[in-house]
């Protein structure tokens, strides 16, 4: 029997789905969010519509604080409660009962004084605290059918 792939291998497996373009912005704007969050368990789902790798501070999906999620269309930071944050700046974007997002168009967009503003609060509003270790990485879902990551 085959021994299953590392989570850093199946990780790096479902970014190559993407054009070279994406693939550079998804690591880049991975390595972003992982320098501002190093305590956070980042949370990986291959699904159907989206490649989403959340950040919280265990692997309770309800606990997450953000989300990078990518298509082929584009990057997004997803504040998993950004309709009770405050947004001084106006940078959010959408009108649930729950999530608000920035779109990236690069990694850059993530060192920008606000965006970092908005992570910190979004750390600061969350139930749980993060952890003071090191965060890790762990695949949460992989949907067998996708749309084209191209």
């Amino acid at each position: 029997m085959k021994a299953a792939a590392s989570p850093a291998r199946q990780l790096a497996g479902f970014i190559a789905k993407f054009d070279p373009v994406m693939q550079k912005r998804i690591k880049a704007c991975r390595a972003g969010l992982r320098k501002q969050m190093p305590a956070a368990v980042e949370m990986v789902y291959d699904n159907y519509n989206f490649f989403v790798i959340g950040y919280g501070p265990n692997q309770r999906a309800s606990d997450a604080i953000v989300s990078l999620v990518a298509d082929r269309n584009g990057t997004s930071l997803c504040f998993i409660y950004g309709a009770t944050m405050a947004d001084p700046k106006k940078l959010m974007h959408g009108g649930g009962n729950q999530v608000r997002f920035i779109k990236l168009p690069s990694a850059a967009t993530l060192a920008t004084a606000d965006v970092k503003a908005l992570i910190r609060a979004a750390i600061r509003h969350g139930d749980v605290p993060l952890p003071k270790t090191t965060g890790y990485l762990v695949i949460k879902s992989v949907s067998a059918k996708q749309r084209p990551r191209r």
